[in-house]
């Protein structure tokens, strides 16, 4: 398969092709590891990524050369990235040494009932292009510290990113068959390991309908699905309008809007929506679109032409319409490739939009207009998604409300909605189409682990 830089469009290399039988020989491969790699010691597992974080410390320079390259954000992200990366190997192992069991009173006083954690088996795992080197590890780190063998499919876009990530496993000298990279087509290799009968787990990164498709084919396992996203930051009258700006634009243009915890629509009070969509545009326009690898860049290109599109699309829907732009709204081709989209503000939306209903995933901030605490409300929870919501506002009262009633996994008050610590519980809000299970710290452990109970006769 060719791969290109999204920001020039020139070949950067070629990767391979691989088949349902090269993904079926990686799931072999993962089970016969998979017995040898659950009797190691917790300890030695641990320490096992200790070694892969120092040796991904090593290569940072060189990860975020290809994150730059292959992906396309700019440097100061890429190398924010591999950080994160890194310290999520350590954090797996941290976790781990406090993952422990708990003994249980019995009725019958002559019996002791305790519980331990064992390994669940072999995970499937299939990651995204918007994160592939930290995306992964949220994944990998604790499959290896539970004892979990993975057999990983990475995007076919940057899978270069996922050979550079690979390469740090394997130098750490883990047995062979614990960790196993697949590259190749979603819909071949992807399909294969999550309906495979040897892999136990399935974990994934993506999109809505990627995740549901999943879910079907590998229904009866262990799922952890991280889905899509859509917001919202709600903005009310009492709020810090420059913070409330600054906030909804850093996350509205970071990895240029390819964040599935991005600002995906802005619900604002109308006594503030002009002042505040003047803040948001200023930001918007003086964000420096360009070479990812230039030092003063502050947002890349998109990563492919589907999501380009999409963001168009979006955008001439929604002034199509009648919303109205304030800033952005064009691609700029003479950047370097179609994929380089200006950062955006769109006043005037309404509920019935493409961009209000759907997830947009581009540099996009559409902004929506609202009255009264309960139309902010009704606004919010109109939608399929609810995996990550923003409030701000200086009533205490209206913020617990607001965190208690939103569909979402996490709701930020007076934050980013892109705010997340790698220790935090992160995923979909029940009854929405924004994913299941959560991830980070210990809860990702905790789902890759099964509790057996023993109970002992005196």
């Amino acid at each position: 398969m060719p791969a290109r830089s999204p920001a020039s469009g020139q070949p950067i290399g070629t990767l391979p092709r691989s088949s349902r039988e090269d993904a079926q020989r990686a799931v072999a491969a993962a089970r016969d590891a998979q017995a040898g790699w659950a009797e190691v010691s917790v300890w030695e597992r641990a320490d096992a990524c200790l070694r892969i974080a120092a040796e991904l410390e090593a290569r940072r320079e060189r990860v975020a050369d290809m994150l730059v390259l292959e992906q396309g954000k700019p440097r100061a992200e890429a190398e924010g990235e591999v950080g994160a990366a890194v310290a999520g190997f350590r954090l797996a192992a941290e976790e781990v040494r406090q993952l422990g069991g708990e003994t249980i009173p019995t009725e019958d006083g002559g019996k002791l009932a305790l519980t331990i954690r064992q390994p669940r088996g072999v995970f499937a795992v299939v990651t995204p292009w918007n994160f592939p080197i930290n995306i992964p590890v949220e994944y990998l780190g604790p499959a290896i510290a539970s004892g979990c063998a993975v057999v990983w499919t990475p995007a076919p876009t940057t899978a270069f990113c996922a050979i550079e990530l690979a390469e740090a496993i394997e130098a750490a000298g883990l047995p062979a068959g614990v960790v196993n990279l697949v590259i190749g087509e979603g819909p071949v290799v992807g399909d294969e390991i999550v309906s495979h009968p040897g892999t136990d787990g399935i974990g994934f990164t993506g999109s809505t309908a990627t995740g549901q498709r999943i879910a079907e084919r590998g229904a009866g396992k262990q799922m952890l699905l991280e889905l899509g996203g859509n917001g919202p930051v709600i903005v009310f009258d009492d709020a810090d309008l420059d913070r409330a700006a600054e906030a909804a634009a850093a996350a509205a243009f970071l990895n240029a809007g390819q964040v599935c915890s991005a600002t995906e629509r802005v619900l604002v009070h109308r006594d503030v929506v002009d002042a505040f969509a003047d803040k948001v545009a200023r930001i918007a326009k003086a964000k420096v679109l360009g070479d990812p690898a230039a030092r003063e860049t502050q947002m890349g290109p998109l990563n492919n032409a589907q999501v380009a599109q999409k963001t168009r699309e979006h955008v001439e829907d929604a002034l199509n319409h009648g919303a109205t732009l304030l800033a952005g709204g064009r691609s700029r081709d003479d950047l370097g490739s179609e994929l380089f989209y200006e950062p955006t503000v769109l006043t005037g939306v309404t509920a019935d939009m493409r961009i209000n209903r759907e997830e947009t995933f581009g540099p996009v901030v559409p902004i929506l207009a609202f009255d009264s605490d309960d139309e902010a409300l009704a606004l919010a929870l109109d939608n399929d998604y609810g995996l990550t919501s923003s409030v701000f506002t200086r009533d205490l009262g209206r913020a617990l409300r607001f965190g208690k009633s939103l569909r979402s996994g996490i709701v930020n008050v007076n934050e980013a909605p892109s705010y997340w610590e790698l220790h935090l519980p992160f995923g979909g809000g029940a009854g929405r189409k924004s994913g299941t299970g959560r991830i980070g710290g210990r809860h990702t452990l905790e789902a890759m682990t099964v509790i057996k109970t023993i109970v002992l006769q005196a």
